[in-house]
């Protein structure tokens, strides 16, 4: 459908609500902190919505508006409608459809992250490039959501009777595929109760729109099976967290432009510059792709989730990879961003990371040597003398290096940047101020 008029997706949209007997369409779009928002609407209310927009009050949702200025109108876009399939069909079908966010008089509302992503995505376009992801989310299985008990003590790639989310990733897959979402591969993660389901790649908007999605359907079929599915970066102290591994390419046309069959990597100077971007500014694009205080208890060597700021082919400790060229296969060449994960707003993961590759390019970065052994493996002085540095330890020193990055507060818009900022200044003090289990096992027989 995305190649259709907004008008043409319009009427699209009207038949299928027809024949499929539709009655009520969720209109849905995310706060700044990537949390999904919905409210419904009947059947009768779909044309005055496509024309008009659905008003709503903006002042509670988290990052949107003052209660002075709260009135937002929701536009429903044509191209990401699709029938929800785990709610009944008979006589009542439910549909979804993701929503623009604007202000009273028309404009695009500057807070709605999918705006700042399409924002992001022009200033690509104008240098003529189309941005394509693939992100790889992790997920864990416990039995509810008030522990960590996991379903199996499978590993990765197991097929083994352990493996009690085989059932719940079939479906999952297969609700993807209802909803027109691409899949590439589903398997069982390292850790215990551990899984991923990574999707064809696309382009970041639909992408965006995807990964909303499937963290959805991810917990609606674990809820059906009556288990808990969680995207928490690290639940889980002593084994490996989760992860959104964002493969990432530009295309000029259908030129990937990131290859060069005649480079040792089979990487474009262009491919280049995108990495010099990601490595220089990763450390101020953390609090974005790792935006809550536990997504820093994963980012720690030792599990699989990179710290240190170098890149390789094969080594799986650096924070940029690039998967092995295959013969034939240009349109693959990409770069993978392995620090993200998947409890992120992905409109606002996908704008920073490619503020930073397109900063590269603009301002022709130069690519630092790649690091093919174990960084993790490497003393401090010897990281210090080939000048690795490292992505930041915890939200609050991460949201110090956002605060300060002109990249960060231009590819987010001031609405956005300051909202999100405040908001995880907020959590840090909440945080630091809890007196933990940790505390009361350590210090409280001691003192």
């Amino acid at each position: 459908m995305a190649n259709r008029s907004r008008e043409e997706g319009k009427e699209y949209v009207l038949k299928i609500v027809k024949e499929q007997n539709v009655k009520f369409i969720r209109l849905w779009f995310t706060d700044t902190l990537g949390a999904l928002k919905s409210f419904a609407i009947t059947v009768g209310e779909l044309e005055g919505a496509f024309e008009d927009g659905m008003g709503f009050d903006g002042s509670s949702i988290e990052g949107f508006a003052r209660i002075d200025e709260s009135d937002m109108i929701a536009l429903p876009d044509p191209d990401t409608f699709q029938i929800l399939p785990w709610r009944p069909r008979e006589h009542q079908a439910v549909a979804r459809m993701f929503c623009d966010i604007l202000r009273p008089g028309g404009a695009s509302f500057e807070g709605d992250p999918r705006y700042v992503l399409k924002r992001n995505l022009k200033r690509a376009a104008d240098l003529g490039y189309t941005y394509y992801v693939g992100p790889e989310l992790e997920d864990f299985y416990f039995r509810d959501s008030q522990g960590t008990e996991p379903l199996d003590q499978g590993g990765y790639f197991d097929l083994t009777p352990l493996d009690a989310g085989t059932d719940l990733r079939r479906e999952t897959v297969l609700t993807l595929e209802d909803m027109g979402i691409g899949v590439e591969y589903s398997h069982h993660e390292v850790a215990s109760s551990q899984h991923e389901i990574d999707m064809r790649y696309t382009d970041a908007l639909t992408m965006a729109d995807n990964v909303m999605t499937y963290r959805l359907v991810v917990k609606e079929v674990a809820l059906k099976y009556g288990v808990y599915a969680t995207f928490m970066p690290k639940p889980v102290f002593g084994i490996n967290g989760s992860g959104m591994h964002t493969h990432q390419s530009l295309f000029t046309g259908d030129r990937n432009a990131f290859f060069d069959k005649d480079d040792e990597y089979h990487l474009s100077k262009i491919g280049k510059c995108y990495i010099a971007g990601l490595l220089k500014h990763a450390p101020e694009i953390t609090s974005v792709a790792n935006q809550w205080i536990n997504s820093y208890k994963r980012l720690v060597p030792g599990y699989e989730a990179p710290v240190y700021l170098s890149w390789a082919r094969r080594n799986r400790s650096d924070l940029v990879r690039v998967p092995e060229y295959r013969p034939g296969r240009e349109k693959a060449t990409r770069i993978e961003f392995r620090s993200p994960d998947p409890a992120c707003n992905p409109y606002l993961a996908f704008s920073v990371m490619l503020a930073a590759g397109l900063e590269g390019i603009e301002k022709g970065y130069e690519v630092p040597e790649p690091i093919e052994e174990n960084v993790y493996e490497m003393s401090e002085e010897e990281r210090q003398r080939r000048g690795i540095g490292t992505l930041p330890d915890s939200l609050l020193e991460a949201i110090h290096l956002t605060e300060k990055s002109k990249l960060v507060r231009e590819a987010l818009g001031d609405h956005v940047f300051s909202a999100f900022v405040e908001n995880k200044k907020i959590e840090w003090d909440q945080y630091r101020t809890q007196v933990t289990e940790y505390e009361l096992n350590r210090y409280l027989p001691i003192l």
